[in-house]
């Protein structure tokens, strides 16, 4: 009975101890093959760091127009793409001439400018910032910055990896996540380091630049109305018939006045009849 129960226990511990082997070799192997992805992916990196480069520049020209139309020819040259393009024009000042009754002339001075954004391939990015920088006057500013994202891209691609590893054992069994949501939100956290790392591949291959460039006021002169009414007047000779016209009209409105007024009138001269008779009556007693 002893016998037996020592076979029992030897063999249960056999069990347990084959158990650990097993699983120790599996995290082994899980570790090897996680630091030699790890280490192909730094090797890769260090190979190939993800320099982003942006570069921008201000410069004086003779034509906006001109020098917008010249911008996309080049971009389109070198395998770019313009992805803003804006131009206006601001009046800075203007003078009215008065050159009629109803008609002055405007004269306005204009300042244009104008602001670019292209895509343009990395390695061509110095021969497309010289071609532009030879169409203008004088430059005011030029600048390009380099951007290391080697270190964000390598981070990222270890958390995919992780993740990917993760998901992966999830579906095989060998883990289980009881929450369908922390999947979910596995394979979106997944999906957006993706899509981070291909923006940053397509900055490391596709440089921005920034142009924006002006040219010297230019005056604009047109005729338009006079929006002043009070510049408005009749010709003379009619303003003249109008003013004896308006003038009998209140000669008129006056007698009529006065008509309306008879009865005061009258009583105005019988009181001075009187007041005459009266004083002349004193100066004959007197």
């Amino acid at each position: 009975m002893k016998a037996k129960i020592l076979i029992l226990l030897a063999g249960i511990a056999l069990l347990a101890a084959c158990g650990r082997s097993h699983k120790s070799e599996y995290d082994i192997v899980n570790n090897s093959s996680s630091a030699d992805s790890a280490a192909k992916v730094d090797t890769a990196i260090i190979a190939n760091p993800k320099l982003v480069k942006t570069a921008g520049i201000r410069f004086k020209v003779k034509s906006v127009q001109q020098t917008g139309d010249s911008v996309a020819a080049i971009t389109s040259r070198y395998g770019g793409m313009v992805i803003h393009h804006e131009m206006g024009s601001t009046a800075e000042s203007s003078h009215d001439v008065r050159i009629s009754d109803d008609s002055i002339m405007r004269v306005t001075a204009f300042s244009t400018t104008a602001d670019i954004t292209v895509k343009i391939p990395s390695e061509k990015l110095n021969e497309f910032m010289s071609q532009v920088g030879r169409m203008g006057i004088y430059i005011n500013d030029r600048k390009m910055d380099i951007t290391d994202k080697s270190l964000d891209y390598l981070s990222t691609q270890l958390k995919l990896k992780s993740r990917a590893e993760l998901v992966s054992q999830q579906k095989r069994g060998k883990i289980v996540i009881k929450n369908p949501g922390d999947v979910l939100g596995l394979k979106d956290e997944m999906t957006d380091q993706q899509i981070g790392n291909r923006q940053i591949d397509d900055a490391v291959k596709n440089s921005i630049v920034t142009l924006n460039f002006y040219e010297s006021n230019t005056i604009k002169k047109e005729v338009v109305a006079n929006d002043n009414p009070s510049a408005y007047q009749l010709p003379f000779f009619k303003r003249m018939g109008m003013a004896i016209a308006n003038g009998v009209d209140i000669f008129a409105d006056v007698l009529v006045g006065i008509a309306n007024l008879w009865l005061f009138v009258l009583v105005g001269i019988a009181a001075w009849i009187a007041i005459k008779y009266y004083r002349g009556k004193a100066l004959v007693k007197g």
